[in-house]
């Protein structure tokens, strides 16, 4: 095996564990709102981009068709976000904060906000910009590598659309 290739199983397993570490000190400050993940991700997404088709937001926040929907079925239940159709297309159903969404959210994530620049004090402004230049790199790089690696399984079993 190659140097670098286990220096990069190194940073591999070091970001895991700081990212399991960020993941459960976010999670506790969310639960303090009274709020779910993928509860407060909708609403910070709405928060932040205003207005949008409930299938647009599902791959922002990271969730699926079908879980997307209960999440947002159970935000209108408890009236923090209004759920209706389309002005220029009645098949689309726009989601938006209503005035106690927001109000929560608002609030919800300053709290975030402060934790998270806790966390990441340890860094200078320019060493959390090249890290997150690094983190994009990666990410970007390791979705081409699975795109590559998905179409050529489909290529072995025969998929000629590909």
């Amino acid at each position: 095996m190659s140097q670098g290739s286990q220096k990069s199983d190194h940073v591999w397993l070091i970001m895991i564990k700081a990212m399991h570490a960020l993941t459960r000190y976010a999670a506790a400050g969310i639960e303090g709102t009274g709020l779910g993940n993928s509860d407060f991700r909708v609403l910070e997404v709405l928060l932040h981009k205003g207005p949008l088709p409930v299938n647009t937001i599902g791959p922002i926040v990271n969730l699926t068709p079908g879980s997307i929907s209960i999440a947002v079925e159970r935000l209108v239940e408890k009236g923090l976000v209004s759920r209706v159709e389309s002005v220029e297309d009645r098949r689309v159903r726009m989601v938006a904060l209503t005035p106690s969404g927001k109000n929560l959210i608002v609030a919800a994530f300053q709290k975030h906000a402060a934790q998270m620049r806790r966390v990441f004090s340890e860094l200078s402004a320019g060493e959390l910009r090249d890290f997150e230049m690094a983190l994009k790199r990666i990410g970007k790089r390791a979705a081409g590598l699975m795109e590559k690696s998905s179409g050529a399984s489909r290529v072995e079993e025969g998929d000629s659309n590909v």
